[in-house]
């Protein structure tokens, strides 16, 4: 008897210290969890077209005309400047905050002779970690919480969680496509003024424009740039001007600045890269220019978040812009050369695109084309209704075709997707042998 009670007891005691510790530990999991949980800024924003897209086609077999960076190589000076940079001791070590002095006071040259204005190296410019950081940078440091940021579509991706981060809402008004053309040009989509203008409100704080387009290749025209303009000033809305391909401008088309238009210099921060002005995506280097007031704001968040950038690739960019600033508007100026070379491959892959039977939409800037795929009638029926037709052709054509593109819809909202689900992107800033490969598969298209 002794021995059963003493057992039961026992039982007894060690099942409340289980249940006790059983508790315990699970509500310790659950703080955990809860602690441990994302912050609210970021939800929804885990998903990515780079990070999905650029590891499927990291196969070697694959031809990549996906992401956007060049396999052709930068100019010879450009990496021999770095390599003399690197070179010097005190150029290894920590340069001013807000842009190397050389590479600052290099940039207000250049874009004094585009501006037609003084721009002042330490109060009107900011150098950040690429043409992404010198957007953070903008968000953060002039968007707030319940601000409405108006987006042209198709955007660069990152615009709409960038904004959200801020805790501002993306207000999203596409590009329409002007019917009836047969050879089509980015030219072709435009702005609808009304409805541009009825996208404005009391909590507009800024509009986005990205011109030329990524990825569509569209050069906003004076005209169409003075209507943002006229409601910005309306509205007493900032701008926000994404030029990163400034550059990169096809004969017979202008880029125009919507910063040198009447009133809009107090209100836009325009955002530049180096790494697509001498093709060195790589080093991770671009600028914010803008009015003093304005500027200050984006210098705070960089000296509180990245705090500088690497010296010798600063360093090196400053050597050439120097250089090609007093090329500019000769044969031999690399701001311009670039766009002689890659108009030939433009041209020779939209013509190949025609060949297999699909419809080129013909860039004028930057270096992406659209492709629209409806001609070809690809029945994808097979891989489910859970993503868009472009997400599913480029997986196919990824697979069985061996050629990486990137799907359009990634650059539009959820409303516009019908009307851009059967366009995907190819890059052609490529070597001529890349662009005979992907030239190969595009003329056996219907055979393989």
């Amino acid at each position: 008897m002794r021995f059963t009670r003493w057992v039961l007891d026992g039982y007894r005691f060690t099942s409340r210290s289980s249940a006790t510790n059983c508790r315990s530990f699970c509500t310790s999991q659950s703080m955990m969890s809860s602690r441990h949980s994302h912050a609210k800024r970021i939800e929804g924003l885990d998903k990515n077209v780079w990070v999905a897209f650029t590891s499927v086609a990291a196969d070697p077999s694959i031809v990549n005309l996906g992401q956007g960076y060049p396999d052709i190589p930068p100019p010879s000076y450009i990496k021999e400047a770095l390599a003399s940079a690197a070179s010097v001791d005190r150029m290894n070590q920590y340069t001013r905050g807000f842009g190397h002095p050389s590479l600052v006071k290099a940039l207000s040259q250049v874009y004094g002779k585009v501006y037609g204005r003084q721009v002042d190296p330490f109060k009107e410019i900011l150098v950040t970690v690429g043409g992404y950081g010198s957007l953070f940078s903008t968000m953060q440091g002039l968007v707030d919480e319940g601000d409405e940021v108006i987006i042209v579509e198709p955007f660069f991706d990152c615009y709409v969680p960038m904004v959200r981060m801020a805790g501002a809402k993306p207000v999203l008004i596409p590009l329409r496509r002007k019917s009836g053309k047969k050879t089509v040009s980015s030219a072709d989509w435009y702005l609808d003024p009304k409805e541009l203008s009825a996208k404005f409100s009391s909590k507009t704080k800024a509009i986005i424009i990205n011109t030329p387009n990524n990825p569509l290749g569209k050069i906003f025209t004076r005209d169409e740039l003075q209507v943002i303009a006229d409601l910005c000033i309306k509205h007493d809305t900032l701008c926000f001007s994404d030029e990163v391909y400034e550059w990169l401008v096809y004969k017979g088309h202008q880029h125009v600045k919507i910063a040198t238009l009447p009133g809009m210099w107090d209100r836009t921060i325009t955002i530049g890269s180096a790494g697509k002005t001498f093709s060195v995506t790589g080093w991770k280097l671009g600028w914010s220019i803008g009015p003093e007031h304005l500027i200050k704001h984006l210098q705070t968040v960089m000296q509180n978040t990245l705090y500088t950038c690497a010296t010798p690739l600063q360093e090196a960019v400053a050597q050439g812009l120097l250089l090609n600033c007093k090329l500019m508007g000769q044969p031999d100026c690399y701001f311009s050369s670039l766009a002689a070379e890659l108009q030939g491959k433009r041209d020779r892959l939209a013509a190949i695109l025609q060949e297999a039977g699909m419809t080129p939409v013909i860039p004028e800037g930057g270096y992406f084309m659209l492709v629209d795929v409806t001609p070809l009638n690809q029945d994808l029926s097979h891989m489910g209704e859970d993503e868009a037709y472009d997400y599913k052709f480029v997986k196919w054509m990824i697979q069985e075709k061996k050629l990486a593109a990137i799907p359009v819809t990634a650059f539009v909202g959820e409303e516009s997707k019908k009307q851009f689900e059967k366009y995907i992107r190819l890059c052609f800033i490529k070597e001529d042998s890349t662009l005979e490969a992907a030239g190969n598969i595009l003329r056996n298209w219907r055979t393989v």
